[in-house]
């Protein structure tokens, strides 16, 4: 294995360095960075353009210039990191990057996350409901957004996910025809997923449109929409929902040892709900709270997979550790949302509680939990505008790739064996399925950096796309090269972890 990443960190390696040198020299000759100078009526023009050549070695010509740039990079390996200096940004490329990439992170990190899921699960659901109305839905629905630019999705968001809701939620209120009609949605909804005959599509239907409807007309009436919240009451509700659904996957509604796991696992983090309430509170300027209790979430759901998983703790481990983190996220989201009140009295009344530009609300004070919520605020825009076109995609690949392993010999053989259809979709079919889709995604993550240039700007991000545009436009060769090696290394480690993915999804594939 390591002989593997070794081999493959030294190819890459090679690649970026021949790329690279090809990108400084398009870049260095595409524009003249003494242009701005040149046009310029400020009687001190000839100084000025004497220190940005010096500044910039302009003197040099271009192909030992990227060798001086290299021996830059170079000094990154032992703690010397030295990019050049940015004459656009009036500071070193380095401490751009640093305020910029985190930004970038979070916006494609979060896409790519919701992306995958959402579009592996309803691809899997479309296949296994083949030329089936929802099949056909999910297609035209999936073939119009896949077909859409990214920018005109993200100025309809701008519209409909922003403007709109803000003065939805300023005076959140739904006739009864309204709820009627969200009820009559949920039921459709749920009756094409499930499927079946129609006395089972006309159960599903009446008891989904009730609880779609019902849920809707409770939010309304007890004013949850004025103030979010989740409580120990959703808590329960979403952990033995999440603990309902990971037993499903899992294969483990009727084995004990998966039962006492997760569902240990859910009563154990909703038993910590009051007493990590105050360390919550006591903690609240301490950034790493937040990770720290993700991973001792997962922590716990992986000690009780270890303890009551017998002769299959591996996988029960991972699968309680799988809950853990959902549950723990959920408590974090919980105790974020108890601030909502101050955040909403702190931020301009202009921007709304969803905001359409900027990453962060200037000069806004208060502890992590504010910051973490105004995080979150700016990022719902732009994620869901990367996150629809990405979803598009997976959907489609999904679907085709579980249709393509259904056929197989060894499905056929597992439902000979006399296995149920769940059994055979989730621990025959659905792993093998995954193999193709790994690639899509690791393609996806660096269309999506790159995509991330265009949504930024439209919604404002002083991020990675801001710099590379500003590059561009201003022939800041520093500044694009800094942009073109973070994103160039982040593409080499995701396709090195898929490499990795790839040997754990088919134990057949030897990583050597």
């Amino acid at each position: 294995m390591l002989t593997f990443v070794l081999r493959r960190t030294l190819a890459t390696f090679l690649v970026l360095l021949a790329a690279s040198f090809v990108v400084y020299l398009l870049t260095a000759y595409s524009g003249n960075p003494l242009a701005d100078l040149i046009g310029s009526r400020d009687p001190n023009r000839e100084e000025l353009i004497a220190e940005r050549i010096r500044e910039l070695n302009l003197e040099t010509p271009v192909p030992l210039r990227y060798f001086s740039w290299l021996a830059g990079v170079g000094g990154c390996f032992i703690g010397q990191c030295d990019l050049g200096q940015s004459y656009v940004t009036n500071q070193e490329v380095t401490a751009a990057l640093a305020a910029a990439v985190p930004a970038t992170l979070s916006l494609v990190t979060a896409a790519t996350f919701i992306a995958i899921i959402l579009g592996i699960a309803v691809g899997m659901v479309s296949a296994l409901r083949q030329y089936s109305g929802f099949d056909y839905t999910i297609t035209f629905i999936t073939f119009v957004l896949y077909s859409l630019p990214v920018f005109w999705v993200a100025v309809l968001l701008k519209e409909w996910g922003a403007i709109r809701v803000n003065q939805f939620m300023a005076d959140p209120a739904v006739p009864i025809l309204g709820v009627i009609a969200f009820g009559a949605l949920g039921g459709l909804i749920w009756q094409a997923v499930i499927g079946g005959p129609a006395r089972r599509r006309a159960t599903t239907f009446a008891v989904a449109g009730l609880v779609s409807g019902g849920i809707l007309g409770i939010l309304l009436a007890t004013g949850w929409f004025s103030q979010p919240s989740i409580g120990i009451s959703g808590l329960v509700i979403l952990g033995v929902g999440t603990a309902a659904i990971v037993l499903l996957a899992a294969g483990g509604l009727r084995q004990r040892p998966y039962l006492i796991a997760v569902f240990g696992t859910v009563a154990v983090l909703i038993a910590l709900w009051y007493p990590l309430q105050f360390l919550f509170f006591s903690m609240r300027e301490v950034v790493w709270i937040i990770p720290l209790t993700l991973l001792a979430s997962i922590a716990i759901g992986i000690a009780f997979g270890l303890v009551f998983g017998g002769e299959n703790r591996a996988t029960l481990a991972r699968w309680a550790g799988i809950t853990g983190g959902v549950v723990g996220l959920v408590l974090i989201l919980d105790r974020i949302l108890l601030v909502f009140d101050e955040y909403s009295n702190k931020i301009p009344l202009s921007y709304g509680i969803i905001p359409t530009i900027g990453a962060t609300t200037p000069n806004l004070s208060g502890d992590i939990w504010i910051d973490a919520l105004d995080l979150i605020a700016h990022l719902i825009l732009p994620t869901l505008a990367l996150t629809l076109i990405s979803f598009a995609g997976y959907t489609r690949y999904a679907r085709a790739s579980l249709l393509e392993v259904m056929n197989q010999d060894y499905v056929r053989t597992a439902r000979a064996k006399g296995l149920s259809e769940r059994v055979v979709v989730l621990r025959h079919a659905f792993r093998n399925a995954l193999i193709p889709i790994t690639t899509i995604v690791v393609l996806d993550f660096g269309a999506l950096i790159g995509g991330a240039v265009i949504t930024e700007r439209i919604f404002g991000w002083q991020a990675m796309g801001t710099l590379f545009i500003n590059g561009l436009t201003h022939t800041d060769v520093n500044l694009v090269m800094g942009f073109f090696l973070i994103t160039g290394i982040l593409v080499v480690v995701a396709n090195i972890l898929a490499d990795l993915v790839y040997s754990a999804l088919d134990p057949r594939i030897r990583v050597s």
